[in-house]
């Protein structure tokens, strides 16, 4: 099988990161047989400085003529100065919509092997955890209207939804359920918001096409609580754009460590962008000290969502789990007793146990 994947390798760790998913992949490629294209592009930082926008056109269409996008980190202290709509993260919703990526799947694994970093009580995440958050992510209050007042005394923010968004991002999430454990939870503020309350309706109209799906809708407060307080509770969460952008952040925390979780940012096809959710980190950037696997878990999602290919997947995400059983760490993730090493190594390391585990 033949891929052409577009690479925007970005800001601060981004190019180090997607350096070690590129060699993973070609491991992966040697395995089974694959061949890769790659296109590589700019966007955020790298891009102002070079072409005078966080998104250049040329991004856009070279994105749009790839079968998915791998991108690694963007923005970074230098570009703090500027104003909101030309500083690098309006790079990443500006590619957001222009290629229609409304559907954000953020997994929360927590590894065995880093149970030990998880900040909750060792008999609340006994077993383990794995929570999918589905985010909605080309609508709600950063896309909607807004504005700041000539005098800057004021200024408003509008969380706009139709009922066609909420619907396509709900079918996206039951159908996630219905692989796993066939329960959701619907994550809104229905007490207090319209636009919650039209999310709640479409959501429970989507859900008779569900039965199967045990379907339970929660306040966005109580949820941020509960995520806390007994996160096996949740299988798939699907919720609005700020809201998800929010829980999900707070989920990847209980696993130990934000440099850990892959992402996918999808659109009805099979197209998706392919992002650790971790930032740029520019203080480590070349210095070989940043963790690639969160990079790495993007891809063994680019080969499950995108290419159908399941059984790749699973090798990329068994290969990190092997390393991670042999004591090997990045220092984000180091403990007592375990093995440090670097970027580069870590990422040698998952290709070599991808290779090793030959059919």
């Amino acid at each position: 099988m033949r891929m052409k994947i577009a690479v925007i390798p970005g800001d601060g760790i981004g190019g180090d990161i997607v350096a070690e998913a590129l060699r993973v992949m070609g491991a992966v490629g040697e395995k089974f047989g694959h061949k890769f294209d790659f296109s590589f592009y700019l966007m955020g930082g790298q891009a102002i400085d070079t072409m005078g926008t966080p998104l250049p056109e040329s991004t856009l269409l070279g994105c749009l003529d790839a079968e998915a996008v791998l991108l690694g980190a963007v923005g970074g202290a230098k570009w703090d100065h500027l104003k909101g709509d030309q500083r690098p993260e309006k790079g990443l919703l500006g590619i957001r919509s222009g290629l229609n990526l409304f559907c954000n799947l953020r997994p929360a694994i927590l590894y065995a092997q880093l149970s030990g970093a998880c900040p909750l009580k060792e008999e609340i995440i006994e077993g383990g955890l794995d929570v999918m958050v589905v985010r909605e992510l080309t609508g709600g209050i950063y896309f909607g209207p807004k504005a700041i007042s000539e005098d800057g005394e004021s200024a408003y923010d509008t969380m706009l939804y139709s009922r066609s968004e909420v619907e396509r991002i709900a079918i996206k999430a039951f159908e996630l359920a219905m692989k796993r454990s066939k329960k959701l939870t619907s994550v809104d503020k229905a007490n207090v918001l319209e636009s919650s309350r039209l999310w709640r309706s479409v959501v429970n109209e989507v859900a008779k096409r569900y039965r199967e799906v045990k379907l339970n809708h929660m306040y966005v407060d109580n949820a941020a609580m509960q995520l806390v307080r007994n996160p096996k509770q949740f299988d798939v969460i699907v919720t609005s754009n700020m809201f998800g952008d929010i829980l999900s952040d707070e989920a990847s925390m209980i696993t130990g460590s934000i440099g850990m979780l892959p992402s996918a940012s999808l659109r009805e096809d099979n197209f998706g962008l392919y992002e650790p959710i971790h930032g740029s980190a520019p203080d480590i950037a070349g210095l070989d000290r940043a963790n690639p696997l969160a990079t790495i878990l993007s891809v063994a999602m680019m080969f499950r969502h995108t290419f159908n290919l399941e059984e790749e997947a699973l090798a990329v995400e068994g290969a990190v789990e092997e390393v991670l059983s042999a004591g090997w760490r990045t220092e984000d993730i180091m403990s007592e007793g375990m093995r440090l090493i670097g970027t580069k190594e870590m990422g040698t390391l998952v290709a070599q146990a991808i290779a090793g585990n030959k059919e």
